[in-house]
């Protein structure tokens, strides 16, 4: 028997280690009988291909800068000389300058944070659309996302960002519906990830999650995210969108 992606192609973009909440969708969507194409670019993208090597089976992986319109504009047929179509396609991408974080809120200047919102918000869109060619049938689109409900210490502009992830999400939810196409986020606790390195103050926030967490927290966990993905990408949520899936342990829902 087949897994609930059985036959379906998806595209991961923002793979570059292991340890990445893309890699983790990645392999449990192959394990769910997907076919998958994973994207990086620059000086990563060697990195990915060789990470690529440690997924059940190893994928395409193509050249993607989010922020550059020549890739965008040729992601379609880039993917092309791949699969003939795409049933999903998952958004695993965020940055922001250091001079964006770490508190130092108040005295970042526009241009770090246009950077931080070009690349973690505004590509949410950039991506759907450039992907859109390949999914006149219909799909999914999964982007991922920290709790933007509240002020972080430490994530600044990142917060920032996140929330106008999750506005986009449903802006896109509400003009790609016509077409068949849901979109949804899944709201990660702290994972130990390149892009949680990154972060000041990433241990504070992740040394207060588990004790309030219900369920509990483990923040190398990355496959309890990968299955809410690949289950949002699947046909088991076929009247859902615009809608944030959390997976956090139930920490967003306690008071204290």
């Amino acid at each position: 028997m087949g897994g609930i992606l059985e036959g379906k192609r998806i595209l991961v973009a923002g793979v570059t280690m292991d340890t990445s909440l893309g890699f983790a969708v990645a392999k449990v969507a192959q394990e769910q009988g997907a076919q998958v194409v994973i994207t990086n670019f620059g000086r990563a993208l060697s990195i990915t291909r060789r990470i690529a090597k440690r997924l059940p089976v190893e994928p395409a992986v193509l050249e993607l800068d989010v922020t550059n319109e020549e890739h965008l504009a040729g992601l379609a047929d880039s993917l092309r000389a791949h699969v003939d179509r795409l049933d999903g396609v998952v958004h695993s991408i965020a940055f922001a300058p250091q001079e964006a974080l770490g508190g130092n809120f108040l005295q970042t200047s526009w241009p770090d944070v246009a950077t931080a919102l070009h690349v973690s918000t505004y590509s949410f869109k950039a991506l759907a659309m450039a992907a859109l060619p390949l999914m006149q049938h219909g799909g999914s689109i999964v982007g991922l996302t920290f709790d933007a409900s509240v002020a972080w210490p430490a994530y600044d502009w990142m917060g920032v960002a996140k929330a106008g992830l999750e506005s986009c999400a449903r802006y896109l939810a509400r003009d790609l519906g016509p077409k068949g196409i849901r979109v949804n986020l899944v709201s990660a606790g702290p994972t130990k990830t390149i892009a949680a390195k990154g972060i000041p103050g990433f241990e504070q926030v992740e040394s207060i999650w588990a004790p309030r967490a219900p369920l509990g927290w483990d923040a190398d966990d990355r496959e309890a995210t990968g299955r809410a993905c690949v289950a949002l990408l699947s046909d088991f949520f076929p009247k859902t969108t615009g809608e944030i899936i959390h997976v956090d342990g139930g920490y967003h829902a306690m008071g204290a």
